[in-house]
């Protein structure tokens, strides 16, 4: 595993009781607020909340059938049984059954028709988990069998779709490929990928007054499972509070649908006046819940002798599942993201959903532009297989540079390229050259291992492609003593997003780290939030944050003024005021200092508030679907990555023997948190491309719904010899204090596994012949790919 950045370190001794730091917490290494919680077991997740008096467990019951028209729901045997309090269905909903968080495609509990295995048709309400599950059992439901689709080909074939046709062009793509010296196409498909959360989906609804209700909920999104919870139960917004404590994990699975579970357990705590916990247990969520989307992609591309693209066509088709979810924003940042880090003078992406009858798939890291950088990169492998050229050279010879090589394929122009950066010094840290032919010479003198290197560079936008959603609120409030609340809009997964807003509120305000509790993010406090997602939690939230604080330090300043015995009224003067290390002070006065407290206290004593708001949004941001123009991301993170890895061709295993990952987040607000989410977001990926193989049956149920049959990466994975660096001396502008997003782009660093593996297989047949592996690039993938090579078949 790398070492932390040089800029500090985690083994730096505490400061002593009542110590103050002398430097600010931004851009220091630091431990996740919640570590040493996590590891001693006293972090409190919704399921660890000490269980309300009278506490009632709701259990779903479920459709056996991928599609069928439901019939009679008969719950007599169930609601006879002692102990069970009522059974719910859909007639028993007092609002909307609906909970889309999009279209109104997704009803609460099943009416009409059932659309995939899983789907919710009642709710069983009960003393405990043991009869809830023994009543579930005796509900009677009546299914008529109907077709099912369960594939992508499937879909297509019967013009099953959930979106019109989402078309991105430039120039003449057609002529640019007629004229073009070599012309490379085929097909790629990417699969599913299980969220596979430490904490599955939990929610815990109590009733209060006048039919209010609190719901503590495992999302990322608070203020959509308010709003869902408001309409499933025919209330104005504000009769719901939402409370996150904290996640075990989300990486999307808990953007959207969280929402389903909170409002089941909300509309049993309306029926039995009492609290409700409705918690999936992993076989549940695995089977119930939507996964990554699987993607279908077909290309057509056009290059130059030296491999320099002129012209590509994609089309592109994803499996929304039953319902739509995300998938429309899904597919758009799929297309948005099918250049990654290229420019391309001609081209023409066109993009579909197709509806199946399988849980409705959903955002996971990366929200789609994995699935689109894959196609390109495939295409890229497979040109430089045509060619005889080192993939990595063909890579570089294709990236964005100065105009007019520097538009996207919607118009939006790649500002502040440091890829070019980041190739030259990644290859020569990682010593590319020279490994390269280190394991050319290998696989000549090896029959049955071989090796191979990838290169993988990646450049993503950061923003919601929704613009109304890069909005995000905070409220920070001083205490006498000095002490500090801080309340934002963002939600806490583990991610580290609490450690860097609070180091950003300490440093604004000038205060130790220690001062700053950030309490659990709540729809009372900060209202009509976003999404904890897209990568922006600490850019929007950051903000809104860091301007709540100025707001506070203007008030604050005229006190200090005065108790330094200067002009108050001076607009000039107070601007010359420093919070620093626990302490106010000001350059006209340097003998005296005032402690931050003392400060706070006056201000109290002159009837000053000590509270704020904050709030930001985005600018800029727009995006013209019908023209396929616009200006999605606020910005782009870049990254590259150099995998190696070793092949058995007599058994398809393989294994990461190194990886060297050089990754810009600007200047880290935390680079201990920003190394570990790269090295987290490789390994995620890694597990996508290699391991994790969801597998449905013919019926639409799914195999792999448990870690016996569903393997994700382990720490036996994770490459020995992994080395990450941040890129330095890479301030960003217009983001907050020059930091850059980085919980998503990481992600796709993995592809490079892919480019290796290619690399490896290869050698196995005749130089030059293209490779055809499928991905996930399990062992059996594997081994089909090697016996192609060897045989030509």
């Amino acid at each position: 595993m790398s070492p932390l950045p040089s800029s500090a370190s985690l083994s730096e001794a505490p400061p002593a009781p009542g110590a103050v730091p002398v430097r600010s917490p931004l851009h220091v290494s630091s431990p996740h607020e919640s570590g040493l919680k996590h590891t001693s077991g006293e972090a409190l997740y919704v399921d660890d909340l000490p269980a309300p008096r009278d506490l009632v467990t709701g259990h779903i019951v479920t459709s056996p059938h991928a599609h069928a028209r439901l019939g009679r729901v008969d719950v007599t045997r169930a609601r006879a049984l002692p102990g069970v309090l009522a059974v719910l269905s859909a007639q028993d909903i007092p609002g909307h059954n609906q909970v889309g968080p999009v279209i109104h495609d997704e009803p609460l509990l099943a009416e009409g028709e059932v659309h995939f295995v899983g789907q919710a048709v009642a709710l069983v309400l009960a003393e405990s988990a043991d009869v809830a599950r023994r009543a579930a059992a005796l509900v009677d439901v009546e299914y008529t069998p109907l077709p099912a689709l369960l594939t992508i080909p499937a879909a297509v074939a019967a013009g099953a779709f959930l979106s019109d046709p989402h078309v991105i062009r430039q120039g003449d793509a057609e002529a640019a490929l007629a004229a073009a010296p070599v012309r490379v196409s085929g097909e790629c498909a990417t699969g599913a990928q299980d969220h596979f959360y430490l904490e599955t989906q939990v929610s815990l609804a109590a009733p209060g007054e006048d039919g209010t209700v609190h719901v503590w909920c495992s999302t990322q999104h608070p203020t959509e499972v308010q709003t869902l919870v408001a309409e499933v139960l025919g209330l104005g917004r504000n009769g719901v509070v939402v409370e996150v404590p904290r996640m075990g994990g989300g990486f999307g699975g808990k953007e959207t649908q969280a929402a389903p579970f909170a409002c089941l357990a909300a509309l049993g705590a309306r029926a039995t006046g009492r609290p409700v916990k409705v918690w999936l247990n992993r076989d549940q969520d695995m089977a119930s819940t939507g996964k990554r989307h699987p993607f279908w992609g077909r290309y057509d591309a056009g290059l130059d002798a030296e491999g320099r693209l002129l012209a590509l066509k994609v089309e592109l088709v994803s499996d929304g599942g039953w319902s739509t979810d995300l998938s429309r924003a899904i597919l758009d940042r799929a297309l948005f993201h099918l250049d990654n880090a290229y420019f391309i003078p001609a081209l023409h992406f066109t993009g579909r959903v197709a509806r199946t009858n399988l849980p409705s798939n959903t955002a996971f890291r990366g929200f789609g532009g994995p699935q689109g950088m894959f196609v390109m990169e495939e295409m890229l492998n497979h040109a430089a297989e045509r060619l005889g050229l080192d993939p990595a050279v063909l890579r570089e010879r294709n990236y964005y540079g100065e105009a007019p090589r520097h538009t996207t394929p919607y118009g939006q122009p790649v500002v502040g390229n440091r890829l070019p950066r980041i190739h030259a010094e990644l290859l020569a840290s990682s010593d590319y050259v020279r490994r390269r032919a280190e394991i050319e010479a290998f696989n000549a003198a090896s029959r049955w291992t071989k090796r191979g290197i990838g290169l993988q560079p990646v450049k993503f936008g950061i923003s919601f492609t929704t613009s109304f959603l890069n909005q995000a609120g905070a409220l920070v409030m001083l205490y006498t003593d000095g002490s500090v609340q801080l309340n934002h809009g963002g939600t806490e997964m583990g991610q580290g997003l609490h450690t860097k807003m609070r180091a950003v509120c300490a440093h604004e305000l000038g205060v130790p780290v220690e001062r700053v509790r950030v309490m659990h993010t709540a729809t009372d406090k900060v209202p009509n939030t976003s999404a904890t997602a897209a990568s922006s939690g600490s850019d929007l939230n950051g903000q809104a944050v860091k301007q709540a604080c100025e707001v506070l330090r203007e008030r604050l300043a005229p006190v200090a003024l005065g108790l330094l015995e200067l002009n108050g009224r001076d607009e000039a003067l107070a601007r010359g005021v420093v919070f620093a290390a626990g302490e106010i002070s000001h350059p006209a006065r340097p003998e005296r200092t005032l402690r931050f407290a003392e400060v706070v206290h006056a201000a109290y004593l002159a009837q000053l508030s000590l509270s704020a708001t904050g709030y930001y949004r985005t600018p800029d941001i727009t995006y013209d679907r019908d023209t396929g123009r616009g200006k999605p991301f606020h910005y782009y993170a870049f990254g590259a990555a150099v995998v190696e890895v070793e092949l058995s061709g007599l058994t398809g295993e393989h294994r990461v023997r190194r990886v060297d990952v050089l990754h810009d987040v600007g200047t880290s607000l935390v680079p201990s948190i920003d190394v570990g989410q790269v090295e987290g977001g490789f390994v995620q990926g890694l597990g996508w491309l290699t391991c994790e193989e969801v597998l449905f049956d013919g019926q639409g149920r799914l195999i792999t719904h448990s870690p016996d049959t569903y393997k994700i990466p382990s720490v036996g994975d994770v490459p020995e010899d992994f080395r990450v660096a941040l890129l330095e001396r890479a301030p960003q502008d217009n983001a907050i204090h020059g930091s850059k997003a980085v919980g998503e782009p990481p992600f796709m660093l993995a592809i490079g596994a892919v480019t290796a593996l290619r690399h490896a297989v290869s050698a196995f047949g005749t130089p030059g012949a293209p490779v055809t592996l499928a991905s996930p690039a399990t062992p059996e993938a594997l081994l089909r790919a090697v016996e192609t090579a060897r045989t030509g078949r």
